[in-house]
Formats: structure tokens, C-alpha cells, sequence
């Protein structure tokens, strides 16, 4: 099967772009166009006119079509929290990732932990045997992420020279769901493939149920 097709069988998607509006499924042959470190900012950023939202999404489409991954690419209307994306594209929380970049010492990194919970910091300190852990602020990373809305980025931090710590819990499922560069946009593709793609370290991170932070 060709790049860009469902990741499973079992998946029933087409393998082109859905769209997912008021919990209803439509296919769409032309793609449409969280960690709450700054969602009122995010909200304005993203909706700021002219801005490419598809941008992103292309970037990392053309990294796993050129890795011959297979995944799916759903649109969805605009939502900020895990249970807004979860309840739009009928997704479980588990197996919705957000990525929370953190600044481990003097370093930039990315936190992968499941949407419906938050970083344990303290565990990443222990884990990384740093000095400090903590959450990075916006005027740090921004610049890093020129393709992303903020709080929207996909978790390849090789694609943005940056290491990725991922909990643990995320393997237990054999797919993973992520923004994609936006508010309005996911992939889904198999565990196994973004393992290999992009070798984060595992380790215990997550902790806790906490939708709207991180």
C-alpha cells in the first residue's frame, strides 16, 4: 500500500484527508484546512489572517511519505483542548498525544505525554539526571516552530533539531494521534512507525488527568 493510505485494516478511513464537522464523517479528496502553555495567544495566532496553516502539515507529510509510512490526516473544526479534539474526531484520550516542549537545564526538548494528562516534571529531572526540568515559555521556543501554531506542534523532534521524551503509556496502544502544525489538523499513524521515525526516549512522564494543562 501506498504512503498516506490507513494505517490498519481495522482503521475504516479512506486514505485520503476526513473531515470531521459536529461529530459527523465526510471524505474529502482535497485536504481542508494540548498543552495549554498559552491558549488565549494560540487562539489568536491561529486564526491570524493569511497565515499557511497547511504548511506544517506538509513538512512532516513529506517526511513520512519519503519514509513510506503509512497514516491519516484528519481535518476538524478548531479546537484547543483534548477533550474538544477527542470529542470531534471520536479519538480515545489515550491514544490523542500532546507535546509539551520543556527546557531540561539549558536545553529545549519535547515532552510527549497522553492529551488527557500532564508532564510530571519532577520525574523527567530524575529520568534525564538534570539539574532543572521545567516548562519552556513561548518567547523561548517560538522561533523554533516558524511552520506551527503555538501549542499545535507534532511530536518529531527531529524535524526541529530537538531531543523527545515520551511516556511510556503512549506504547500500550498500537496507533498515536497529534496535531499536525494546527488547531485544525491531526495524523494518525501507527506506534511502531513514529517509534522508529523519531526514537524518543521512553520513560514514566506522565501524570495525573489534566485536560486543559500541562
Amino acid at each position: 500500500m501506498a504512503a498516506g493510505q490507513p494505517v490498519t485494516s481495522n482503521l475504516r478511513l479512506a486514505p485520503w484527508t476526513v473531515a470531521a464537522n459536529n461529530g459527523k464523517w465526510k471524505s474529502a479528496r482535497k485536504p481542508q484546512r494540548g498543552w495549554k502553555q498559552s491558549t488565549a495567544k494560540a487562539r489568536k495566532k491561529s486564526l491570524t489572517p493569511g497565515k499557511d496553516i497547511s504548511m506544517s502539515l506538509t513538512k512532516l507529510k513529506d517526511f513520512l511519505d519519503a519514509n513510506q509510512v503509512k497514516y491519516v490526516a484528519i481535518s476538524h473544526s478548531v479546537a484547543y483542548t483534548a477533550q474538544g479534539i477527542a470529542a470531534l474526531v471520536h479519538i480515545p484520550g489515550k491514544e490523542l498525544a500532546k507535546t509539551v516542549v520543556v527546557k531540561i537545564d539549558r536545553d529545549l526538548a519535547m515532552a510527549v505525554v497522553p492529551a488527557s494528562c500532564h508532564v510530571d516534571l519532577a520525574l523527567l529531572k530524575k529520568a534525564t539526571g538534570a539539574s532543572t526540568a521545567q516548562l519552556a515559555t513561548e518567547d523561548e521556543f517560538k522561533d523554533r516552530f516558524p511552520d506551527c501554531e503555538t501549542g499545535a506542534m507534532p511530536p518529531f523532534g527531529n524535524l526541529y533539531g530537538m531531543t523527545v521524551f515520551a511516556d511510556e503509556g503512549l506504547a500500550q496502544d498500537h496507533e498515536i494521534a497529534f496535531n499536525a502544525g494546527s488547531h485544525r489538523e491531526l495524523v494518525r499513524m501507527a506506534w511502531l512507525d513514529f517509534e522508529r521515525l523519531v526514537k524518543p526516549r521512553m520513560m514514566k512522564l506522565a501524570a495525573g488527568k489534566h485536560v486543559s494543562a500541562a
